[in-house]
């Protein structure tokens, strides 16, 4: 009998809360986590088109500064990866200067490289890749008294950039991400225990 009111006891206990209750808490908590979730990955996007925005300017210090930014917010917000980012602009500046470095080295690489550019220039609307194959391309029609040196070109791997979040970051979106996977186990947890009550008590009126 005093396991029969015991049992009944905890089913009241667990019947306080009901189960639709905590479905309600739980979509609230999905919501605010999806919410800040977003709101990190805004935030990654924001700083990734300031680090575009300084490499089409061609001011180092500001490409480095705006780099560091990105990498911080990174690596401290959850659901911020910045994907593959890759310094296009610096790259074809860098490039145009070991071109033109190695093409002025004497008055014939400087014509060539004057001519080379003469018919490159109106084909491309700036500095590329494309351009620079062109270029490139252009001067080994001129040969010179001077041989010139092949131009040595930039490490590509050097401009590419990528930063990596963490699976878990103690911030907004974090701690309501723990929120949710909270309420799913008191879910879980209270309909197995009303399962295994139910059970001991049908078990118990059979005994009797």
């Amino acid at each position: 009998m005093a396991d029969k009111r015991s049992i009944r006891r905890d089913i009241k206990k667990l019947q306080r809360v009901k189960t639709w209750q905590l479905l309600i808490l739980l979509i609230l908590a999905g919501f605010l986590s999806a919410t800040f979730l977003r709101l990190n990955n805004t935030g990654m996007v924001q700083r990734r088109n300031a680090v575009t925005a300084a490499d089409k300017v061609g001011d180092t210090q500001q490409i480095t500064e705006r780099l560091a930014e990105l990498q911080r917010y990174t690596t401290a917000h959850m659901n911020a990866s910045s994907s593959v980012i890759y310094l296009q602009h610096q790259y074809d500046r860098d490039a145009q200067a070991a071109i033109k470095a190695v093409s002025n080295t004497s008055s014939e690489g400087a014509t060539a490289n004057a001519r080379a550019e003469a018919v490159c220039h109106p084909q491309y609307s700036g500095w590329s890749t494309a351009y620079m194959q062109c270029v490139l391309a252009e001067l080994a029609k001129y040969p010179t008294s001077d041989k010139l040196a092949e131009p040595k070109l930039p490490n590509t791997e050097l401009y590419r950039y990528e930063f990596v979040s963490p699976l878990w970051s103690p911030d907004f979106a974090g701690f309501s991400l723990l929120l949710v996977g909270f309420l799913v186990f008191i879910i879980i947890v209270r309909l197995i225990s009303m399962g295994i009550l139910r059970i001991l008590l049908r078990r118990h009126y059979r005994s009797v």
